[in-house]
């Protein structure tokens, strides 16, 4: 199995667990809004840790993608606050909370699935 199919199914555990236990605490809004959030970010990150993976052999490139995926993180934290500002949409603050902190977690976990192959070294 690839390292960035073993990251999202990881991820999708961890969302899933999040989401668990944070259940009985929310109300049916919150609790979509901490599902739509587990969506966004384990589908930008694991597009990211997937890029990351791809121009990991290639120095320019892999900064590139680096620094691009944080602006995007914090362009969809941005985007997804002002749809859910503008909207009034109920459950937007377990859902912006949900988001960053699920983008943080996810990030924690690329370090595990990101070993050099056999021949690189630092």
């Amino acid at each position: 199995m690839s390292a960035h199919l073993r990251y999202a199914l990881t991820g999708l555990a961890g969302i899933a667990l999040v989401t668990l236990g944070l259940w009985p605490f929310l109300g049916v809004e919150g609790r979509r809004g901490v599902m739509a959030a587990g969506a966004v970010a384990l589908s930008v990150q694991v597009l990211a840790f997937w890029l990351l993976l791809r121009f990991r052999g290639h120095v320019r490139g892999f900064l590139v993608v680096w620094a691009g995926g944080t602006l995007v993180r914090l362009l969809v934290i941005a985007g997804v606050a002002t749809i859910a500002i503008r909207s009034e949409a109920a459950g937007t603050i377990p859902m912006l909370f949900a988001l960053a902190g699920f983008f943080f977690g996810l990030l924690l976990l690329e370090p595990v699935y990101f070993r050099p192959r056999a021949g690189e070294t630092t």
